[in-house]
């Protein structure tokens, strides 16, 4: 016997097989959940999905399957590389499409010459048949529909009833086998078995059945083409690569043969086959595909390629840095689908009602069926009202045939398919759409978040600004200094760090002076400077607050020197070498040129903008004038703008943070929505609720609208799912509705949910849809 795999503890997605409707998503979760070793599970319907967290005793994967089949679904296997999930997924949804497309025409073919039947003696009446022939025909074709296309169904929804975690499908197979029976007990009586008349509703089961088959195949291609977009992500991914071997011989290998530190050759019209640095060569990439940029980027030494873009012109020889799952464009996919499988906050609601919604329907349709029995005075004059102006409704029934007419129809017409797919329909196109134009939703919560703020923080060096900052000036502040040996020792001190400013300064240092000695010693103190050791020397560089922390006296003289820098707009650094003030560097950083557009198209949104700094109160306010921004914050260490952040939230504000997703995570993380800003692989993607992969601050308001844009979808879904069953379970109740029409209409409530989803990207004009 082997033995059973067990799983590490964290979190896997999983494949579902066999799920429909909301009260699907309740019985896995009820099963998963019910597992020892499991700490919270997702089901996502649209994706056919369950991500499942699991502790320290982390369950074998038997276990699983076991909890997943007893509940009546089945639990599909993991695949550990994104090309394999996408083969599987493709040859599953294709299996569906075909399945559910030849379930639909099989109970068609049988049910379409019934429905003719029924209308000829019906409508015209004219009796083609016996009564005994037309019931016994109807009664064995109703049959083969149920037991032929429709077993699954059926199965399913005993399944269900059977673990007492009732879905849809239990709804449909209570509907179709008591009209089925209906059937049955018609034919016995007319042969003399019984003695009580029957309506046959058997015809009525076998329509049922077929409308709701063809709502499934329907669905089946609907939901195909919804998560297309994660599925053309994937196809971005290369086949092959032409990998340079030692004697720099080239040969074509398949791209899982690839390893980091491999350099391979790209040539015009080929993918780059996976993420790396350019070695040697120039090009013009396209990366459209990854940042929603139609224009190409000119690619030269030692900048850094995405795998998944093309190369239009050009040879490149690339090294590859990362492949597979550490590749960008699986770092990308798996965020959406993890995106995808969680959930905003407006769908808790939904969970919860839907997980009553199946008792809930089975109990109204005996409620039904009890009033029409009891009060058959009151119920009937209202079908016979109804009758004068709605064609399909029969008349003349008994009070125990109108009785099972009103709950047939109460069965098959509520829905809680349509209120499970309504919000991660939205969300798999939403978070796909948002996906191939560089916006990144890591959390699908910040979705609804994002409609709710009314502030936006904005950290300013690499944010508003360009992040490549230059040093301006070098004021002296000691007569006769030997200007050559202070850049010296400047530059041998800021060369270990890599801070923006110190790499500014080292490359000032290094245009001048050339080459400069390594530094003895070096420490840093986060948001105000540097300490090293250089030729026996004591060397400080940095802001005011530094120096003071450093016991250096700043005369009035030097002080006032530094503020008239700051209100041009530098940023200023103080040099000290062995405790007395030797230097002021002046710096700037430039402003991107999107900023004061983006932050007026903010204020006409009537969002408030805020700006974090650890720059000088003048210098900053500088910056913010020339972007448009409201208010400042100046002198903020990295560690305290979280603390900001948490002060603009206790004044009840809502706030979203805009920054490069590194210095900025504390504060990203307590933003009610952190929105990280990235370019290429460079991108942090465990920082930020959102990530803009362009690094483009037009990105900010792109990202806006698609919130905007779903979350609105979303609250269309809810709407027209609630208010298809408002309207039309009442109407089934007083026997206003023919039970095929009802199921037609269910299926109709669906589709329609799937359809508002996909015209998402209609609502976004300036987002391409590839």
């Amino acid at each position: 016997m082997t033995k059973e795999k067990r799983i590490k503890e964290g979190s896997e997605t999983w494949g579902i097989e066999g799920m429909h409707c909301a009260s699907c998503v309740n019985s896995v979760e009820k099963a998963l959940g019910g597992v020892q070793g499991v700490r919270g599970v997702q089901v996502n319907l649209a994706s056919e999905t369950a991500r499942v967290e699991y502790d320290e005793s982390a369950p074998g994967e038997e276990v699983l399957r076991d909890a997943v089949d007893r509940a009546g679904y089945r639990l599909l296997d993991r695949k550990a590389g994104s090309r394999e999930r996408f083969e599987e997924k493709r040859r599953r949804d294709h299996e569906q499409v075909e399945t559910a497309r030849k379930r639909m025409w099989i109970s068609w073919v049988v049910t379409a010459p019934l429905m003719v039947w029924m209308g000829i003696e019906m409508l015209l009446g004219i009796h083609l048949t016996p009564p005994l022939v037309m019931e016994a025909v109807m009664t064995i074709a109703a049959g083969a529909v149920l037991l032929g296309p429709g077993r699954a169904t059926l199965r399913s929804g005993l399944k269900s009833g059977w673990n007492r975690t009732p879905n849809m499908d239990l709804l449909i197979t209570i509907g179709t086998l008591a009209s089925w029976a209906t059937g049955g007990l018609a034919v016995a009586h007319h042969l003399g078995w019984i003695r009580f008349p029957m309506h046959s509703f058997a015809a009525i089961a076998a329509m049922i059945m077929a409308f709701h088959l063809t709502g499934r195949s329907i669905e089946s291609r609907a939901m195909g083409r919804a998560s297309e977009a994660i599925l053309k992500l994937l196809t971005l991914e290369a086949k092959s690569a032409r990998r340079i071997d030692e004697q720099g011989e080239e040969q074509e290998v398949a791209i899982d043969s690839l390893q980091p530190g491999d350099r391979v050759r790209v040539r015009p019209g080929e993918t780059v086959p996976a993420d790396g640095q350019v070695m040697d060569g120039k090009g013009s990439v396209n990366e459209s595909m990854m940042t929603g940029e139609s224009v190409p980027v000119s690619k030269e030494t030692e900048e850094k390629v995405i795998g998944g873009t093309v190369l239009l012109e050009g040879s490149l020889v690339v090294r590859v840095s990362a492949v597979g799952e550490e590749s960008f464009l699986n770092r990308v996919i798996r965020m959406v689908e993890e995106a995808q499988g969680s959930k905003v906050p407006i769908q808790q609601l939904a969970d919860r009602v839907t997980a009553l919604f199946v008792p809930a329907v089975l109990l109204l349709a005996v409620a039904t069926a009890a009033v029409w029995l009891l009060l058959p005075g009151w119920m009937v004059p209202i079908v016979e009202w109804g009758a004068a102006w709605i064609p399909w409704i029969e008349t003349g029934l008994s009070p125990g045939a109108y009785a099972f007419y009103a709950a047939l129809a109460v069965l098959v017409i509520a829905c809680p398919c349509a209120l499970g797919l309504a919000t991660p329909v939205a969300l798999m196109v939403g978070t796909g759409l948002g996906a191939q134009n560089g916006i990144l939703v890591r959390r699908a919560g910040a979705i609804q978040a994002l409609g709710e703020i009314d502030t936006i923080v904005f950290d300013k060096t690499g944010t508003l600004t360009r992040g490549e900052p230059s040093v301006r000036s070098l004021v002296h502040l000691e007569e006769g200094a030997d200007d050559e040996e202070l850049l010296r020792w400047i530059g041998a001190a800021e060369s270990p760090s890599e801070h923006p400013l110190s790499r500014a300064l080292t490359d000032y240092v290094r245009d001048r002076v050339g080459t400069f000695p390594s530094a003895e010693s070096f420490s840093s103190s986060a948001g105000m400077g540097i300490e090293a050791r250089v030729g026996g020397h004591t060397v400080l560089v940095g802001n005011e607050r530094h120096m003071q922390m450093n016991l250096v006296m700043l005369s009035r003289e030097i002080t006032r020197r530094a503020q008239e820098l700051e209100q041009g707009g530098h940023t200023v650094l103080h040099v000290a070498v062995d405790g007395k003030p030797a230097a002021l560097i002046a710096l700037a950083d430039t402003l991107r040129g999107e900023s004061a557009g983006v932050i007026g198209e903010l204020h006409r949104r009537g969002l408030r903008t805020v700006m974090l700094t650890g720059d000088g109160e003048a210098a900053a306010r500088a910056i913010a004038k020339q972007a448009g921004i409201d208010d400042v914050h100046a002198r903020v260490l990295p560690d305290r703008k979280a603390d900001v952040i948490e002060s603009l939230q206790k004044e009840g504000r809502r706030v979203v943070m805009v920054g490069d997703g590194v210095n900025d995570a504390p504060a990203l993380t307590r933003a009610d929505v952190g929105l990280a800003i990235g370019t290429g692989t460079d991108i942090a993607i465990e920082s930020g609720d959102l990530v803009l992969v362009q690094g483009d601050l037009q990105g900010v308001i792109r990202a806006l609208d698609l919130s905007r844009e779903t979350f609105r979808t979303i609250r269309q879904n809810l709407f027209w799912a609630w208010f298809y069953n408002l309207v039309m379970i009442p109407v089934a109740v007083i026997g206003l509705m023919h039970p095929v029409l009802a199921e037609a209409a269910m299926a109709f409530s669906s589709i329609n949910v799937i359809a508002n989803s996909r015209r998402l990207h209609r609502r976004l004009p300036g987002f391409r849809n590839r």
